[in-house]
Parts: C-alpha cells; structure tokens; sequence
C-alpha cells in the first residue's frame, strides 16, 4: 500500500471513530411519574456536559425499556435494584433484602448476561409499603410495621385500601401479615382496580369509605403531599428497590465520564427528596423536565 493510500485509509480510521463517539446516547425510562423524573435527570445531565442525546423517556413498562436495553435501542436508563430478582429469575435469595448484597447482584449478573453496567445508586428504597394517616400515625405512635401490628392486636381502627394484587400476592400483603403476626379481615380492606398507588393514597387522604390507610410505595409523592405516612419494614419483608442508572457497556466506554457525572446526582436522591420531587410532578402537575432542571440547578449539579 502506497502512502498515500496509507494516509487516506488513517482518515478514515479517525472518521469513524469520531462517527461512533458522536452517536447521540438513547436516554429512556419507564412511564411511571419517577421514571419521568429520573429519565428527565439522566437526560439534562448528559445534555449539560455536551453529550448528544435522544429523549426516549417515559418509554413504556419494565418489559418494554427492559427489552429496548437488551436489544440495544436503548443506552442508558433508570431501573430498581429489587427488579434483579425477577430479571434472573431468583427471588428466594435473600441478598434482595439487603441494599448493598442486591445491588453487588444484579450488577454482576447484568455485566455478565447482558453487557448493562449498573451504576451508583441512589439511597432509596421504592418498595411496596404501606401507608396510615398522620393523625393516626401520632396519635397511637405508629412508625413501622410492628408498631401497626402491636395496635391491631389491641383492638385498634383500621381500614387499607390496596389492589387486589397488593392484598393477594404472597409476596405483598400476606408476607407483611405473616411476618408482623397480624392479619386483616375483609371489613378492613378496600380492593381497587388496577395497581396505581395514586388511588389508594388519595382514598386514605379522603377517608373514602373509612380508609384510614393505603398500599404504597416508598419513594411515592403525595404520600406526604397528601397527609400520610409510610410505615418503615424493619424485619425487610420487601426486596430493596434503590434506583440506579443502568448503561450498556459499550456506550459507557465511549463516555466513561458517565458514572463520575450521574454518582453525586443519585447520591442526593434519598426517600425524602424523591418523594417531594415526585409530588411537585403527581400532585402539583408540574412536568417532569422542568422539576428536573430546576432540582439540578439549585444542588449545582448544572449550570
């Protein structure tokens, strides 16, 4: 080869790797409100250190985003430590319980089986729990889960609005009731269609048929918005849900700034933060994409 050919086949070496490393990154999320939310974060972030992107948030169910990453139409997402169990098909293992053995899991698992990289995630657990009125909650000083069952065997007041997934999964409500040693009778549940915490809460709120409690989750806005409190897990029935930005390897070596931009952010992403930031999106109907902005901006995460 002549050196001219040489130096024109060098070209277009350096073409192509400039090619690849200006391929806009696919940010994606689930539907849900915190998808939004996280999505919207991910997305601004790599926007504000010059990455090229492509909004795909708010994308569709688990199955839907968690395909997209898999089959690589996707790059980077916000997805739940817990969530390991059901991916690998292993939800007997107790390392889901613990927030760091699960998250060590579904990191090595994921690397392994499909190339995604988990990141630093945040410190936050957006668990099925439940949730008791303020007034109820002072009054009789419930806090946890046991504190509910101590009062229930005293006789006490209580009414739960649920799904009928939340009241019939072993793995929801029975687990509680078998673990905590109390068990509710049909007067005391309000079954209501579909699985959207957003009901449940609001019938709590509004003492709907004598609800005094709700299903939840634990990073859920108008949880507080709305007057309730979440009774903490201490026995750890559920698997830890922490959220994570999840990445292809591939597109983290192309930008392996990624986990050092995304780690302070996610760090400061605790249970209390999410849900008021979760209620600006749910309660006040504010959009996610300027909750996000405006968050980052005043953590001088961005400029």
């Amino acid at each position: 080869m002549n050196l001219a050919a040489r130096w024109s086949m060098a070209g277009l070496a350096l073409l192509a790797a400039g090619a690849h490393a200006a391929e806009p990154v696919k940010v994606g999320s689930k539907i849900d409100t915190e998808g939004s939310l996280l999505g919207n974060i991910i997305l601004q972030v790599l926007d504000s250190h010059g990455v090229k992107t492509v909004n795909k948030v708010q994308l569709g169910t688990t199955p839907v985003v968690r395909g997209a990453i898999t089959a690589g139409e996707l790059d980077i997402y916000p997805e739940y430590t817990g969530n390991g169990a059901f991916f690998f098909k292993d939800e007997k293992d107790a390392a889901w319980k613990n927030a760091q053995q699960g998250y060590e899991k579904v990191k090595k698992l994921d690397a392994e089986k499909n190339h995604l990289v988990w990141l630093t995630p945040a410190p936050a657990n957006n668990t099925w729990t439940i949730a008791v009125r303020k007034d109820l909650a002072e009054k009789n000083k419930l806090t946890s889960l046991d504190d509910l069952s101590a009062y229930l065997k005293k006789g006490g007041e209580f009414k739960l609005a649920a799904s009928a997934e939340f009241i019939e999964r072993s793995d929801a409500l029975p687990a509680f009731e078998k673990a905590y040693g109390f068990k509710l009778e049909q007067p005391q549940l309000l079954s209501l269609a579909g699985g959207d915490t957003a009901v449940t809460i609001k019938a709590a709120a509004q003492q709907t048929s004598g609800v005094n409690a709700a299903m939840a989750y634990g990073t859920d806005g108008p949880v507080a918005a709305l007057g309730l409190q979440t009774l903490s897990d201490p026995k750890g029935v559920q698997p830890i849900y922490a959220p994570t930005p999840v990445v292809r390897e591939a597109v983290l070596k192309a930008y392996p700034e990624l986990d050092a931009w995304l780690k302070p952010v996610f760090a400061s992403l605790d249970e209390k933060t999410l849900q008021q930031l979760n209620a600006s999106i749910a309660v006040e109907g504010l959009d996610a994409k300027k909750v996000a902005a405006d968050y980052l901006k005043q953590k001088g995460f961005v400029k």
